[in-house]
């Protein structure tokens, strides 16, 4: 169980009692420590961790005798980590069937089941998905909430919005992450817990995730590697060069081996490319940028600090990008909107593109300096009026995030927006 520190209040919240009123269970995935069973908790009315070490024992030998004994409770029953017991998939599947109606369950899990234990049925038409992240900077009370993403995509005509904090708050905001007990106990750059994650990683979850003994000193190493590479486009084949520190190189399957694993324990996520219609014959990259879960972890895989961090600002801005990505994805999740990225054979990119359930798009640079929105405008521009609006529309928004100054409508219509403005 997560520890008792007071609840705050997520963007999930909401989410999770629209899905219970429409499907007979739900499922929160997402990293540890993110506070997927804290949120499961404020609604649920009865619950089995089956990471208890006081029953798990006897939990998981009676998930293979008689599986539905452990659905007894009050309902929403919320079942906590139900990957280590996948036979009660089934038996949550096929008790809501019985039963008909929604609300009945609440399953909580940081990983996949193991290959060869997974469900035999998918859940299709009784689960819904609720994918939680750790905390997005209004969620942790560090942005304002003056600019809503999805207002933007009623194109206002002004927005306004002053940041709450500058360079340095961002380097702490960076190694601290957005996990709820870090947020808690306020201790900013003294906090331990993104290390401790990665070293619980190296150490325990990397092997215990599908029962592969792997070494911890080469998981770090691949974090250490992806980590360097994180909002840019790397080829798996790069990364895995790059880990120079042993005496042989990794060799492929090792190394994605550990890559599969780490994605499936949510550490690494991606950011997928967007492939609109374009006016031009250019070639777009499908390849995904690489992204941990949260940027704390990446700076915890380097050994990076906020003192180191303000005077590598190459790497803080890197780093900047993907907070700015965690934040989005949260927000955008509450609009059910996927967040994606763009980047083609020429060179014009955008580090997110947010795409709403009915395809309107918006378009966003991610800049750590307020006065680099010049150029990032004008690549936005460009990027708008290389994509066919005939087939995708023209931009919703186009959008500079930037880490201090204020937020407004330039003269060309593109946004500047502060991370610490932005809310969903």
């Amino acid at each position: 169980m997560e520890s008792r520190t007071p609840y705050q209040p997520r963007i999930a919240d909401a989410q999770l009692a629209e899905r219970l009123a429409h499907a007979g269970a739900v499922v929160i995935r997402g990293a540890k420590w993110c506070g997927k069973t804290r949120t499961a908790e404020q609604v649920a009315r009865s619950a089995l961790y089956l990471q208890d070490p006081d029953e798990r024992v006897s939990s998981l030998e009676m998930a293979r005798t008689k599986p539905s004994l452990l659905l007894r409770g009050d309902q929403p029953r919320l079942i906590d980590e139900w990957q280590d017991a996948p036979q009660l998939w089934d038996a949550v599947r096929f008790s809501v069937d019985r039963a008909g109606g929604f609300g009945h369950y609440i399953l909580t899990g940081s990983a996949t089941p193991r290959r060869g234990q997974r469900p035999a049925h998918s859940g299709t038409g009784r689960f819904s998905f609720l994918t939680m992240r750790p905390m997005s900077l209004y969620e942790s009370g560090e942005s304002s909430g003056e600019v809503s993403l999805s207002a933007l995509f009623s194109s206002p005509d002004d927005i306004e919005g002053i940041a709450c904090g500058d360079v340095e708050d961002v380097a702490l905001q960076v190694f601290r992450g957005g996990w709820p007990e870090a947020v808690a106990r306020g201790e900013g750059a003294d906090t331990t817990i993104p290390a401790d994650y990665v070293a619980a990683v190296a150490e325990e979850d990397i092997s215990e995730v599908d029962g592969v003994a792997r070494s911890p000193a080469d998981a770090r190493l691949v974090m250490r590697a992806y980590a360097r590479c994180s909002s840019t486009m790397a080829q798996s084949k790069a990364i895995r060069l790059s880990i120079t520190q042993r005496k042989d190189p990794i060799a492929k399957s090792t190394f994605d081996s550990y890559v599969s694993a780490l994605r499936r324990l949510y550490v690494f996520e991606d950011l997928e490319a967007w492939r609109p219609s374009l006016r031009d014959k250019v070639r777009i990259s499908a390849t995904p940028t690489r992204h941990f879960v949260d940027p704390s972890l990446a700076a915890a895989a380097m050994g990076a600090t906020p003192g180191m961090l303000l005077r590598d600002v190459p790497t803080l801005g890197v780093l900047f990008e993907s907070l700015v990505v965690r934040d989005l994805r949260v927000y955008a999740s509450a609009m059910r909107a996927e967040v994606l990225h763009y980047h083609d054979v020429s060179g014009l990119e955008a580090d997110a593109v947010v795409v709403a359930p009915d395809g309107g798009w918006g378009a966003i640079e991610v800049k750590l300096s307020p006065y680099a929105a010049d150029e990032a405008s004008r690549s936005l521009q460009r990027l708008a009026r290389r994509v066919d609006r005939d087939s995708a529309g023209g931009p919703a928004f186009l959008a500079v995030i930037t880490s201090g100054g204020y937020a407004y409508r330039r003269d060309d219509g593109v946004y500047v927006i502060p991370a610490s403005c932005l809310a969903p």
